[in-house]
């Protein structure tokens, strides 16, 4: 199976960008305007409409992204993330969003397991790691319902104890389709 070689193509792409000062239109600080801090899915159908749902431009938030939009470890690099905004970026707000039809939430971790087999990792590695104690197949499960993901998110960052008592952190789910945001937490009800 012959690979697609993106980079040449992103390469000559990028060139182009900064000879024509492209980027000059995207400037900005490192510190957000609207004083925000997202944590969303990876799905590819957000990475512009997200954004552009929430009426963002460039500068306006921090956007931190993994497979779910979840806070897996509270000591995990989302977490962490999050927390970085708030202390190093006077972030006020974090929005935990959510979406359906989350790949994550259906996704089979048997045959994920199976095609990390087919693509050369090794059996014994796997049966090492669980001898250790590591379960891959619990680490690789996302969710089962995107509302309760969403609230064990919220939870998770709103009761950790490095996390100021003073920071909204706001539940949402996004349809990928429309855009259209559904509130499971306003998190100044909580404040």
């Amino acid at each position: 199976m012959e690979l697609k070689n993106n980079l040449k193509e992103i390469l000559k792409f990028n060139k182009e960008f900064v000879e024509g000062r492209e980027y000059e239109k995207y400037n900005t600080t490192k510190y957000p305007d609207k004083k925000i801090a997202i944590l969303s899915c990876m799905d590819t159908r957000l990475t512009e409409l997200l954004p552009k749902a929430l009426n963002l431009k460039n500068g306006d938030a921090k956007i931190i992204k993994n497979a779910g939009g979840t806070i897996i470890h509270p000591f995990g690099s989302a977490m962490r993330s999050l927390l970085i905004c708030v202390y190093e970026f006077d972030i006020e707000e974090i929005f935990i969003v959510g979406h359906y039809d989350c790949g994550v939430s259906s996704m089979d971790t048997d045959k994920v397991i199976k095609k990390m087999i087919e693509k050369g990792i090794n059996i014994q590695t796997l049966d090492t790691l669980s001898r250790a104690g590591i379960k891959v197949k619990k680490w690789l499960h996302g969710f089962d319902c995107v509302e309760e993901s969403v609230k064990e998110s919220v939870a998770k960052v709103k009761n950790h104890p490095l996390m100021p008592e003073n920071i909204a952190i706001h539940g949402l789910i996004m349809d990928p389709l429309t855009g259209r945001l559904d509130v499971e937490i306003n998190g100044f009800d909580y404040i």
